[in-house]
């Protein structure tokens, strides 16, 4: 990424002028603007509506602390990141600026991190998932991604306030879920919509009170950024109706925990990467070494995309989380499930699924360490094993072993192991961001060293 000089600095506050004036219009007064930490916690700083133009070209100061923040908000002091000193700009992506429907008068939008003088941040996930896509579109591939929101509703007690108290006891899947919180889920699509918000389906879901919502595919950095404006929606929306949602990874040691399914699919000229090609199920050359290095590299992905101590308590077998590294047709406890689609529209639909993350991964983190193992597939000769049509759980040991078939990590200890022994993942990184996640997660794991599965779901339960 290039530094900000003092054209683009002038070029981004004349937008902002009229972005601003735009969203005076629509009754906005304020903009939240939000990056993701390490944890995976979105923090934000915001200025009133009329500082956009002044934000836009010369940032809103935040300290560089904030990389080393862990999830209960105590800081680490690490290599890179930690100590008071120092100061970052955040610069909003004005292409990203939505309404925030359900918070009226706000309008969100993500920001990029730049030092005083204007270079790029060499911490900050969003800028390395910008160049990352950028990167694949100069190798002529495109990437297509979405993200599955699954979150579980409380009724808030005053009494009791970091209790669950579900919102809903109805049947999995039920319809009596609509009708209990109807008028919360439309309000919650009414205000995704009014957003910008592309939602293709909402349900109930497996767990008590639980529902998962699923977006559009877009551009991964798109992607993201949606991420954040529905999980600030539902929050919201919630909050309005008395409600308070919950995207931990696990709610309690009882239940089957919050996933954070990404699907993705390789495009060239215009065609699917995923379909039409004489693989297996039709998979094409490069999507097949596309998911190949997905999955061989899936055991160091688990510190980004399962990057809490929770997250290990939701990885479990039998549970549809994908603690298998293995690959599958529609196999969804495989940590890799290939979605043909239906007949007829398989040339749009095929992607593959990554069972394993949840909500807690920051998603720019997410998505670039996908995009940047599915990449070095695409670079090597890289094939994937045999597809699995079983649960692995119900094989013996015996039987996994000849079929190659390994479990992810079990510990956050062994997933951050695997990240730091992954030369791919980590170089592409770079040394000061990956030493970060690194520390940070070390600090999550002696934060709870002593803590019960039951203590570590209660402390982490609201957190995201």
């Amino acid at each position: 990424m290039d530094l900000l000089t003092e054209q683009e600095r002038r070029h981004r506050s004349h937008h902002a002028s009229s972005v601003a004036a735009a969203l005076h219009d629509r009754g906005i007064v304020a903009v939240a603007l939000t990056w993701v930490d390490t944890s995976g916690i979105t923090r934000t700083k915001a200025v009133p509506l009329e500082r956009l133009p002044h934000a836009a070209a010369w940032g809103v100061g935040a300290s560089p602390v904030f990389d080393a923040f862990l999830l209960d908000d105590s800081i680490l002091s690490g290599h890179f990141a930690g100590g008071p000193t120092g100061d970052l700009r955040l610069h909003p992506d004005l292409a990203r600026i939505a309404p925030l429907a359900a918070l009226p008068g706000w309008a969100i939008a993500p920001a990029d991190r730049y030092s005083q003088d204007g270079a790029p941040h060499p911490r900050d996930p969003r800028l390395l998932l910008r160049r990352i896509v950028d990167e694949f579109a100069a190798d002529g591939f495109v990437v297509r991604a979405a993200i599955e929101f699954e979150w579980v509703v409380s009724r808030t007690d005053p009494a009791d306030p970091d209790a669950f108290h579900p919102a809903s006891t109805a049947p999995a899947y039920g319809a009596a879920k609509l009708v209990e919180l109807g008028g919360y889920l439309r309000d919650l699509l009414t205000a995704l919509r009014d957003s910008g918000i592309a939602v293709e389906q909402i349900h109930p879901e497996y767990a008590v009170s639980q529902f998962e919502l699923s977006i559009a595919a877009a551009d991964p950095l798109a992607t993201a950024d949606t991420a954040i404006v529905v999980r600030e929606t539902i929050r919201a929306a919630g909050a309005a109706h008395g409600l308070r949602a919950c995207f931990a990874p696990m709610v309690d040691v009882d239940g089957v925990g919050n996933g954070g399914h990404i699907h993705l699919s390789l495009w060239a000229d215009g065609r699917n990467m995923m379909a039409g090609g004489s693989g297996p199920f039709g998979l094409t050359d490069p999507g097949h070494r596309f998911a190949a290095g997905i999955l061989k590299h899936l055991p160091g992905l688990l510190a980004i995309g399962c990057p809490s101590m929770a997250s290990y308590l939701r990885l479990r077998p039998s549970h549809w989380a994908g603690i298998y590294a293995c690959w599958g047709l529609e196999n969804r406890e495989a940590a890799l499930r290939f979605i043909t689609g239906a007949d007829g529209e398989r040339a749009d639909a095929a992607n593959f699924e990554v069972k394993c993350f949840d909500p807690a991964a920051n998603p720019y983190l997410a998505l670039a360490g996908l995009l940047i193992a599915g990449r070095a597939g695409l670079a090597t000769d890289l094939a994937l094993p045999k597809p699995v049509a079983v649960d692995p759980a119900g094989l013996d040991q015996h039987t996994r072993d000849a079929e190659g078939i390994s479990t992810l990590p079990r510990t956050l200890h062994d997933a951050v192991a695997a990240f730091e022994g992954d030369p791919v993942l980590y170089g592409a990184f770079g040394a000061e961001l990956a030493d970060t996640i690194s520390s940070v997660r070390r600090g999550e794991i002696a934060l709870f060293a002593d803590a019960t599965p039951a203590q570590i779901a209660t402390a982490t339960r609201w957190r995201f």
